[in-house]
């Protein structure tokens, strides 16, 4: 209960990896998700040290591509790209959360709702071990030129998350929650 409280999206990591060992045990974690039918339709890409180039590398192409950064050689188009691309590469983790495309859209919003569950868990199982995670998602993950540049087949695999992990330098305040009463409807008969 506490680390559903208190466990917050990072936005900034300090200069230091999580031991592998403990990646893997929170994502051990994470895949006591429930999911239909014993799928565990979940896979992960984890881009660490050399290998952050190659996600970095793929976002940065793909902004280019949908036209959120310019390609100019303007140098204020040089600076932004050069500053997005320190930003990524100082993270000290990020992992790619995928899983395969369903044709029937019920299937499909069931493997979804399950990874989604698996990443909830991830985060928490990642608070527990002190490790700071943000979930996103964000145009790129829509680019099927970015899916491809990433090794997957854009035809078959969807990109639900890139979750960006590390220990936080800055644990953000709480900012509470609106009460359930004005959420939920009791319907009694």
């Amino acid at each position: 209960m506490q680390a559903i409280k208190a466990r917050r999206s990072i936005h900034t990591f300090k200069d230091e990896e999580v031991d592998e060992a403990v990646l893997k045990k929170i994502f051990t974690y994470g895949s006591y998700a429930p999911t239909h039918y014993m799928n565990e339709p979940w896979n992960i890409k984890l881009y660490q040290r050399e290998g952050k180039r190659q996600l970095v590398d793929a976002i940065i192409t793909s902004y280019q591509r949908i036209g959120m950064l310019k390609t100019d050689d303007h140098p204020k188009t040089v600076k932004m790209t050069e500053s997005m691309r320190e930003f990524l590469l100082q993270i000290p983790h990020h992992a790619l959360i995928f899983f395969e495309i369903e044709d029937d859209p019920v299937r499909y919003e069931e493997e979804y709702a399950a990874v989604c569950a698996f990443i909830q868990n991830a985060q928490l199982a990642a608070w527990k071990y002190g490790v700071g995670m943000l979930w996103t998602i964000t145009p790129y993950m829509h680019d099927k030129g970015f899916v491809d540049d990433v090794g997957l087949d854009s035809s078959t695999m969807k990109v639900a998350a890139v979750m960006q992990i590390g220990y936080p330098k800055k644990l953000p305040r709480d900012r509470g929650r609106t009460p359930i009463e004005q959420k939920m409807e009791i319907i009694s008969g």
